[in-house]
């Protein structure tokens, strides 16, 4: 099975050479120094689990992912509608797309059903570019629980996880679903398939909405979410807000939501992916998390206030974060 990931950072990297090691031909798709350096030298992934070096197929030129069955797309959410048209012409007939990214997918509504079925979510697919350009039926869902980061060019650090939870919109077990699957487990990650990919999804967009814009807002560890009464709380009640839109459409979560905000708190002194992209200088992913919620609250006639005032400070964040760097 032959796999392309587009945007070979630190997770399609890492996920591009666990593959590798498995056993599939990959090939990554990368820029700039990181994909000079892998070139040159090849990819390393420093790592508790055991340190990989690999010598992996690798370029800056989207037609590599022609002939793939498999093209992985982890790029931001925000990057995603400039490329869309051309992976959309790219993609073998029939091969799958898997769109590794956080928040509210751009293929969520797809087959959905109810009253917004169909629906794309301007926060997240701006004129629904990416709906129109990739392939109905080539999409599969992801639930990534894995953080890693560059060191250096071409040099990739997995701090945790290893989960990248996969299954179709549909809810059907797919036999690309267990293929892919076994391929990822046969490279030292799990995979586990799910009936109900979306639940899987708001699962995490509970931390995702709040513990990444509270961080980026206040340079808070999740170890430190914990330190004051009145944190926990504002956490809880977003939690709350996020559920209730999440109920409505037919995702209840599967754990408790104290428990949920006490699983991240025992992950401790780490740094979530939006504070990590704002002490680099990076463009602020807030739009597919904070962002959707908001426009599919306001669809269903939901009030989301604790949801849209951490937005509104966090969109204010990535707008002075870009004055400050000329942009």
């Amino acid at each position: 099975m032959r796999f392309a990931v587009v945007g070979a950072g630190a997770i399609g990297a890492y996920l591009g050479a666990r593959l590798l090691e498995g056993g599939s031909d990959v090939v990554l798709i990368a820029r700039g120094e990181h994909l000079a350096a892998i070139r040159r030298n090849g990819l390393r992934v420093l790592s508790d689990r055991g340190d990989v070096a690999v010598a992996v197929e690798a370029s800056d030129d989207l037609a590599a992912i022609a002939g793939a069955d498999v093209v992985i797309v982890a790029l931001k959410a925000y990057s995603i509608p400039a490329v869309a048209p051309a992976i959309g012409e790219l993609l073998t007939p029939g091969a799958a797309t898997i769109w590794a990214q956080n928040g509210i997918p751009w293929w969520y509504f797809r087959d959905h059903g109810g009253e917004l079925d169909g629906l794309a979510l301007d926060s997240v697919d701006p004129g629904g570019v990416i709906a129109a350009a990739i392939p109905p039926g080539s999409a599969i869902g992801t639930v990534v629980y894995c953080s890693a980061e560059i060191v250096e060019p071409g040099v990739v650090r997995h701090v945790e996880g290893t989960r990248f939870t996969l299954g179709e919109p549909g809810g059907s077990r797919s036999e690309r679903c267990e293929a892919i699957s076994e391929a990822f487990r046969t490279g030292g990650l799990r995979a586990p398939v799910v009936e109900n990919v979306r639940t899987e999804i708001w699962l995490k967009l509970f931390g995702n909405a709040t513990f990444n814009p509270v961080s980026a807002l206040t340079g808070a560890t999740l170890r430190q979410f914990g330190d004051l009464a009145e944190m926990r709380a504002l956490m809880l009640d977003a939690f709350g807000e996020i559920a209730t839109v999440a109920r409505a459409l037919g995702a209840e979560p599967a754990v408790s939501l104290e428990r949920r905000l006490e699983g991240a708190i025992e992950v401790g002194d780490h740094k979530t992916s939006m504070l990590q992209d704002l002490e680099v200088g990076k463009p602020l992913e807030y739009q597919c998390m904070t962002g959707a919620i908001i426009e599919i609250a306001r669809r269903l006639d939901i009030e989301v206030p604790r949801v849209e005032a951490i937005h509104a400070c966090v969109a204010l964040l990535d707008h002075c974060a870009s004055v400050a760097a000329g942009g």
